[in-house]
């Protein structure tokens, strides 16, 4: 193997390969994608449900099939890709950017590069994250576990099942343990809508008759050696009301309460982060505060679909191609807030200069609407404005500002979110 690269890569699922195709076909000849799993592919591997490729390929493919045509790009340039190998530590080398990783078969390894993309993904929320009370019996998994367990190594998990959460990832797994055999027979909701996009709520609980309680959680789980009951309780502003609570037998508890970015090796190389969506800030070209150093999907804010993530991540290969061929941009910044009804936005920096023709700004609003109006303001100024017909939190919006509109701005800009009515 080489030890100086044009670009490393972290990461070898939808973001990462899509990153290591737009860099080489842009001039990075030397590249280096980096994956801790035994195969590139990341989750995709095991959403073995259809609904992917719409947007980018035009036709419809699971998950397998969808990282499959992009891990065959990969294969015909000349990028180099490492498996089973952990990313210890991203850190500036002067002119470069030294990556530390080991792995069985090379040990501990560094290698150099112009310029470093981070497609580290994202992780579920655990129990402990949420602090369910009660026994600690085993038949407790998220959705993504149950998930690799059932589609990939070919574990059931349980047969009567509750799921807390209603996020696609849950609400998929409630369709699949239909299939598969068990008997799904609650979705519990904290919130007073899904977080799931509408369709998976149509396709994966009422085609089955599964019932979704809105404004529920579970209060107490029950069990010695194995989940026996959970206690589901009504809430009102997220805390449980007393004499609300009924009892439902399981023996399995699937847990869909959200999905965190991978930013510990981030935070170690001290890329700003952004609290509200717990990854990097980035530019219009996704690179982070750091120069040199980019990211992608994930791992810069929870995507609902992939389509959208190898959008984002072919325009951080480009850019962090040029960069290590020796591209630089400046100017003046744009900073983008989020105003009302508006829970982030990304990108949170915006070059000017760096825009050709329109830049793409992506957030997701704070509670369901319909008939709603986007605002996009530079001050007192209204640079834009956008009709919805409806918006959710479980759907990422997308605006994209032309470069004429832009020019409107005065060192920021914010979106914000009404109601025609309002």
């Amino acid at each position: 193997m080489e030890r100086n690269y044009d670009v490393i890569i972290i990461g070898g699922g939808p973001a990462g390969l899509a990153a290591a195709v737009s860099a080489y076909e842009n001039g990075a000849k030397k590249l280096l994608v980096i994956e801790r799993d035994r195969e590139v592919g990341g989750i995709l591997n095991q959403c073995i449900h259809n609904g992917f490729g719409l947007h980018h390929f035009g036709e419809e493919l699971t998950g397998p099939e969808y990282a499959g045509r992009f891990a065959d790009m990969v294969a015909k340039t000349d990028a180099e890709v490492v498996t089973n190998t952990m990313v210890l530590d991203v850190a500036d080398a002067g002119e470069c950017r030294k990556v530390s990783c080991i792995s069985p078969e090379r040990g501990y390894c560094e290698y150099t590069a112009g310029a470093v993309v981070l497609c580290m993904g994202c992780r579920e929320r655990t129990r402990g994250a949420i602090a369910i009370p009660g026994d600690r019996p085993a038949g407790v998994f998220s959705a993504g576990t149950a998930q690799r367990y059932v589609n990939m190594e070919g574990y059931m998990v349980g047969k009567r099942v509750v799921i807390l959460g209603s996020g696609d990832i849950g609400l998929i797994m409630a369709r699949r343990m239909t299939l598969e055999g068990a008997k799904v027979l609650a979705c519990v909701e904290l919130c007073p809508y899904s977080n799931g996009l509408n369709r998976n709520i149509v396709q994966c609980l009422e085609d089955y008759g599964i019932p979704l309680y809105l404004s529920h959680t579970i209060t107490d789980i029950v069990g010695k050696g194995r989940v026996e009951k959970v206690v589901v309780s009504r809430v009102d502003g997220g805390k449980p009301i007393a004499g609300t609570e009924f009892e439902i037998e399981c023996d399995t508890v699937l847990l869909s309460v959200g999905l965190i970015p991978e930013n510990e090796l981030s935070r170690a190389a001290g890329i700003e982060i952004d609290p509200r969506t717990n990854g990097p800030v980035v530019y219009e070209n996704m690179q982070t505060m750091t120069e040199g150093i980019f990211a992608s999907g994930n791992v810069v804010h929870v995507h609902d679909l992939v389509d959208f993530v190898s959008a984002e991540s072919i325009r951080a290969g480009r850019a962090a191609a040029e960069f290590a061929q020796g591209k630089r941009v400046g100017g003046d910044v744009i900073t983008v807030k989020n105003g009302d009804g508006v829970n982030y936005t990304v990108p949170q920096k915006i070059r000017p200069e760096n825009v050709d023709k329109g830049v793409e700004i992506f957030f997701r609003t704070n509670r369901p609407r319909h008939d709603s109006v986007i605002r996009v303001r530079s001050g007192e100024v209204e640079i834009c404005k956008f009709s919805r017909e409806h918006m959710a939190p479980g759907e990422m919006e997308k605006i994209r500002i032309p470069s004429v509109l832009l020019a409107k701005a005065q060192g920021e800009i914010t979106v914000c979110v009404e109601d025609k009515e309002a």
